[in-house]
């Protein structure tokens, strides 16, 4: 093929698979390099200082329009009232997190597509607006426990103790019972119930700490014998033990010393109180025990159980710090076997009838109210006669049971025993309880509501004791009451002193040697009641059946 010559500069035509020179190349050819030259790189300065500015405004008002942005996503519809700060917090939590969970346990908002999960938007303080840095500076205090920390514990921390321990009319003295709101540690090794207390507020002494007894009967006798327990202040969790387990639920911390393992003070120290202090917690509440006795816990386990759905925890026993959101030491309680209203020791108004609801509900007794006889009895009325074995013994018990066989009643004869819910369910099928007074009547807690109740009054001027302890309990229980004064010729004493003695000629005498004379005089007679002057309160119990 022959040769063709080309001009110098100039280049031959596109050949086949080459790409023609474009048109803008030509032209572009045509411009002088130097000239064209400075035109790119102003060009390329411009497009980079917009670049710049832009990022710029994006990267300082980017928070701002997020922000609005999840306001009006969230807001409400104009005719609804501006959300409360503890409303907005949720909102704000949610615009403080990157990511997973937000702080308040939600899903966070999604990320805007095109921006990989590593990539993040730098900030620089001095070039956010004061009000955007206020409004962050907000956020972070609601949001983030650990800024402000101390401030929020302080807000939430609290303690509260009820020194009212004697009332009229009542001669026991109540002990002091403290009430904790916040950061609860407890202790058991150290005997001790760490509160995180910033302020340092509270009814405390000047080592900011409370030492209570938790028994819930202030006797001079016994408390020495209940564990000591010692609220102690702190500024801040750092000064509190760490916690190895942590409760949702509050901690109430009482003792089983004292009298506990006779049946009347197993209920007007311990069960009635505890009741009292816990029933509104629906069972959610961790119980700690001191001076634990396991044979006690195992005998009221079924109450136990119906208070707290929790395993009860042997204070001595326990090696572990437990943290909790609250908590109570010592137990509040009312007069014996009696519930009244008070502002703060039963501010929900609890009475005994709801305790013997919650005795029924927890022993699962069927029998709400007693056999209604009507003016022609269709069926015989069941009593139950408390035998006793030791002091104050009815003697004559098989006489008095043949009268009352004898006028219609169906008669069963028990000492209380051990096993509570076996003689729980005994008294339940009753319709009357006849008892000497004594520990035995506390039983009166599992009649049906509307049962009676007849007590046989020893000799010695018992009427305070008889009607505060057992009489006036039976009438708030909506029991019908029949009492039984034995005279001088129906008690033993009689065999012991003669009818010139104080004991006959001045009873109060023996009340003046308080609680010793009153045990070796009045609570060891024994009685023999003439049944010729009892059987009208017999048919006075069975006539209050037929209402």
């Amino acid at each position: 093929m022959a040769s063709t010559a080309y001009a110098r500069g100039s280049k031959p035509p596109a050949g086949p698979g080459e790409r023609r020179q474009p048109r803008l190349a030509k032209e572009l050819s045509r411009i002088e390099p130097k000239k064209l030259g400075i035109g790119l790189v102003a060009g390329c300065c411009l497009a980079l200082l917009t670049y710049i500015s832009f990022a710029r405004l994006f990267a300082i008002y980017s928070p701002v329009f997020e922000s609005t942005s999840m306001v009006m996503k969230n807001a409400p519809p104009a005719s609804t009232a501006v959300p409360s700060m503890e409303e907005a917090v949720p909102v704000q939590k949610k615009i403080e997190v990157e990511g997973g969970e937000d702080l308040a346990g939600g899903a966070t908002e999604p990320k805007e597509p095109g921006f990989p999960e590593e990539t993040k938007i730098e900030e620089k303080e001095e070039e956010i607006p004061a009000e955007t840095k206020s409004t962050q500076k907000e956020e972070t205090a609601v949001t983030k426990p650990e800024d402000g920390g101390d401030k929020t514990e302080e807000a939430k921390a609290k303690i509260t103790c009820d020194e009212n321990a004697v009332d009229e009319g009542f001669p026991y003295a109540r002990p002091s019972v403290c009430e904790l709101t916040g950061d609860v540690r407890v202790s058991p090794k150290e005997k001790t119930m760490f509160f995180v207390n910033p302020s340092g507020a509270g009814p405390l002494d000047d080592n900011g700490e409370k030492k209570i007894r938790p028994y819930a009967r202030k006797d001079t006798f016994l408390l020495p014998g209940v564990v000591e327990v010692t609220i102690k202040s702190v500024a801040s969790p750092v000064s509190a033990p760490a916690c190895a387990r942590r409760h949702d639920v509050p901690a109430v911390v009482f003792s089983t010393a004292g009298y506990t393992d006779n049946f009347f003070h197993d209920n007007t120290d311990v069960m009635i109180p505890l009741f009292l202090s816990t029933a509104h917690f629906a069972g959610e509440v961790q119980l700690l025990i001191t001076n634990y006795k396991p044979w006690w816990v195992a005998k009221f386990a079924p109450l136990l159980k119906k208070l707290s759905n929790y395993e009860v925890i042997n204070f001595e026993k326990e090696e572990e710090v437990h943290c909790f959101p609250g908590g109570q030491l010592g137990l509040y309680r009312d007069r014996d076997l009696i519930i009244g209203p008070h502002p703060t020791r039963n501010p929900r108004n609890l009475t005994m009838v709801d305790y013997n609801r919650f005795l029924r509900r927890a022993f699962g007794l069927p029998r709400d109210a007693p056999a209604v006889l009507g003016e022609k009895m269709a069926v015989r009325p069941k009593m139950l006669m408390i035998e006793r074995k030791g002091t104050r013994k009815l003697l004559n018990l098989r006489a008095v049971q043949a009268l009352c066989e004898e006028l219609g009643f169906e008669v069963t004869v028990a000492e209380a025993g051990a096993d509570v819910r076996a003689f729980a369910e005994t008294v339940n099928a009753a319709d009357v309880l006849l008892a000497v007074h004594g520990a035995g009547l506390t039983n009166q807690i599992f009649l049906p509501t509307g049962a009676v109740l007849v007590q046989i009054v020893p000799w010695g001027k018992m009427d305070w004791m008889a009607t505060n302890f057992y009489g006036q309990p039976a009438r708030d229980m909506q029991l019908r009451y029949v009492e039984y004064y034995v005279s001088e010729e129906e008690t033993t004493l009689k065999d012991k002193y003669s009818r010139d003695h104080y004991v006959f000629k001045n009873p109060m005498q023996i009340h003046a040697g308080g609680w010793p004379a009153l045990a070796e005089i009045v609570m060891k007679q024994d009685v023999m009641v003439n049944v010729t002057r009892f059987k009208p309160f017999l048919l006075k119990a069975l006539d209050q059946l037929q209402d």
